[in-house]
């Protein structure tokens, strides 16, 4: 008996794809190039001193920021965000992990953090300038004093509320301490942790610019600042506007981190939704 079997070829929908994109694209540059038209015309029927037109806040970025203040002021900045980012996340999620796995430390811990948390990062800056002085590292210090917290915070919840029946079933296997916080723990406390390095994201860049406009002689903020008090209003605003690109850069950069870091908890939220 001969059995004859014919394999079917689905074309792949390129169309479909192409089109999916091109939408995406839209709804992501649509807003904000109708505003920037809007903008282009008020500023040509009404301009004012104060809130230059795009083509004139354009001509001074390429100005300003395309030469050698990228070097002397950009790329520092740069630097500085992406160090205390980094070393904001690091201390938040290590010692989020020890104080969430130990109830009493938690317990005696809890009072102190919420002071803490609860006083302004900027309020701090006289006191970490004196402490340290007016170098990189105190503006390094500012942006973990205040960026620190989400993380920290987000890190002892998950952590504190990692499923009782996984860590006894982890036991069971015989998985050491270190082995459940690696392979159990951390994983399953990684979506609130996630959501707290979003937010640091935005705090650390808003320190950043706060801690260079004390104290410093360079920098994003304290360009921003030297504009602003010899009334180079497009100058202010080109680095008005370099900041929130640098925004945008940052959270480019953490959804493809999180893409990555949470594919199985977003896969498993796909199939709930299916």
């Amino acid at each position: 008996m001969t059995l004859y079997t014919s394999t079917v070829v689905v074309p792949r929908q390129r169309s479909r794809v192409w089109a999916k994109l091109g939408e995406n694209t839209a709804f992501a540059l649509g807003l904000p190039v109708l505003l920037l038209i809007i903008w282009g015309i008020w500023g040509t029927l009404a301009p004012g001193k104060f809130f230059p037109g795009p083509l004139t806040i354009l001509d001074a970025f390429v100005q300003t920021w395309v030469g050698p203040a990228f070097f002397a002021d950009v790329l520092p900045s740069l630097g500085r965000l992406v160090l205390g980012i980094l070393l904001s996340v690091a201390v938040g999620v290590i010692a989020g992990a020890i104080i969430g796995r130990v109830r009493w430390l938690r317990e005696l811990t809890t009072p102190v953090l919420e002071f803490f948390r609860a006083i302004p990062p900027p309020a701090l800056i006289p006191i970490i300038a004196v402490l340290i002085g007016a170098t990189d590292s105190m503006k390094v210090v500012v942006i973990v004093a205040g960026a620190i917290w989400p993380v920290l915070l987000n890190t002892i919840d998950g952590v504190k509320a990692t499923d009782s029946v996984m860590q006894e079933t982890a036991r069971s296997f015989s998985l050491s301490r270190a082995e459940r916080v690696r392979y159990l723990i951390l994983p399953a406390a990684s979506p609130r942790i996630m959501a707290g390095v979003r937010q640091t994201l935005s705090i650390a860049l808003i320190l950043m610019v706060i801690s260079e406009m004390f104290y410093s002689s360079s920098g994003l903020g304290y360009r921003i600042v030297f504009f602003q008090r010899n009334y180079l209003v497009a100058e202010m605003w080109s680095g008005i506007v370099l900041l929130g690109l640098v925004g945008v850069l940052l959270a480019v950069v953490f959804g493809f981190v999180e893409r990555r870091v949470l594919r199985w908890y977003h896969g498993t939220r796909e199939v709930e939704r299916g």
